[in-house]
């Protein structure tokens, strides 16, 4: 009789960590060593370097993999990190087509950084399929999507992209929005998932880290090789932290997502308020979309005041519980200004964001105590 695989949930806990067989400790130890001793030249238990690999990152990637529902995991030192090795499986003169409501880092990373080196970017509106369809070119390797947009929370239909996808264009999805416990890019048909373990992964703003989730083991082993290569690893301290936050992690996106629903609804209504960004509400466009690919809408949302920029300034410093910060996905609530933050890269290009936008990462706290702040930060704007 097959093994019935486990729910989302039962991995988070369970996947890639055993007992350890020295002691017995359940929880996978944090390997704080930089090298191991071999027993003769060559001959090692299965660790050289901690920079090639550790255990306590070994645990983390089989977790990454088993998550997202992939044969194959890997860790970095960051999100960034992650996506610049996934970019160097490309050669000079390859096209990749992006999303044209990308996060501000990854577009620095494109434009200011490898564009030099001979890789060529379109930036359309991945919502629109037929847009999608005529940015093909001969030329193109890759799609690269986030679903939902950062700082936008547009929408690309994964499925739809993929099955578009000539063969031999790689389509590859940043998860970190929506994490693996809302949707599963892998079963979808994309080729590679990405992560900010910084964010829902890691969940309580103590790591930093990325991740890359993948089928191919040929590109795995592409991967792997740069991986060691370039050397942009997480440390085994960043690694257990990711391991033990990745536990609660379907408990905590539950809750974001119930409190930021509410807060979309209380904010609709505000007089001061003149739109709402969340896929959970009606009004979003792709409302649909975001019902049919994921389990639930997230705890990301962003929203414009009727006041502009100036009032949207203004909002983001009075807020007392959403603490004024940059980066997302933890237990806390947040709030930033995306013009002047996350996203100030993009503000001379044709991409760049709405300077009146605010973004907020809406956190595990009691709702009503979340939304007494934001009324509090709205009154009189």
């Amino acid at each position: 009789m097959a093994e019935k695989k486990h729910k989302v949930e039962t991995i988070a806990i369970h996947a890639g960590q055993e007992p350890d067989p020295h002691t017995g400790a359940i929880m996978t130890p944090i390997y704080q060593t930089s090298t191991y001793v071999q027993s003769a030249p060559a001959e090692h238990k299965g660790y050289e370097y901690s920079r090639t690999d550790n255990p306590t990152r070994t645990a983390l990637q089989a977790l990454i993999a088993d998550l997202e529902g992939g044969q194959h995991g890997l860790v970095f030192s960051s999100g960034m990190a992650a996506i610049d090795t996934l970019m160097r499986l490309l050669n000079p003169g390859d096209h990749v087509i992006v999303g044209d409501d990308v996060y501000g880092g990854t577009f620095r990373l494109f434009d200011k950084i490898l564009a030099r080196y001979g890789l060529l970017f379109s930036y359309v509106d991945l919502s629109d399929l037929s847009t999608v369809e005529a940015a093909l070119q001969p030329a193109t390797k890759m799609i690269w999507l986030e679903t939902p947009t950062n700082p936008l929370l547009k929408l690309a239909d994964i499925q739809a992209i993929s099955n578009l996808a000539p063969e031999g264009v790689w389509v590859a999805v940043d998860n970190t929005f929506a994490s693996p416990y809302l949707q599963q890019p892998l079963q979808l048909g994309a080729d590679f998932v990405i992560h900010s373990m910084t964010k829902y992964l890691g969940g309580h703003s103590d790591t930093v880290g990325g991740a890359i989730a993948l089928n191919d083991t040929q590109q795995y082993e592409q991967l792997k090789f740069l991986q060691n290569a370039v050397g942009a690893v997480p440390g085994p301290m960043d690694c257990w932290l990711v391991l033990r936050g990745a536990k609660t992690l379907h408990l905590r996106m539950d809750r974001h997502s119930d409190n930021a629903m509410q807060i979309a609804q209380f904010l609709a209504d505000h007089i001061a308020v003149a739109e709402v960004i969340y896929p959970g509400l009606e009004s979003h466009p792709q409302h649909e979309l975001a019902k049919r690919q994921m389990r639930d809408f997230g705890g990301m949302l962003s929203l414009v005041l009727k006041g502009g920029e100036a009032a949207g300034r203004e909002f983001a410093s009075r807020t007392k519980l959403f603490a004024l910060a940059e980066s997302l996905g933890g237990v806390e609530s947040l709030i930033e200004h995306p013009y002047s933050m996350t996203h100030a890269s993009t503000a001379d290009s044709d991409i760049a964001v709405p300077p009146g936008l605010v973004r907020l990462s809406v956190g595990v706290e009691h709702v009503d105590d979340l939304i007494d702040d934001l009324r509090q930060a709205l009154h009189g704007l």
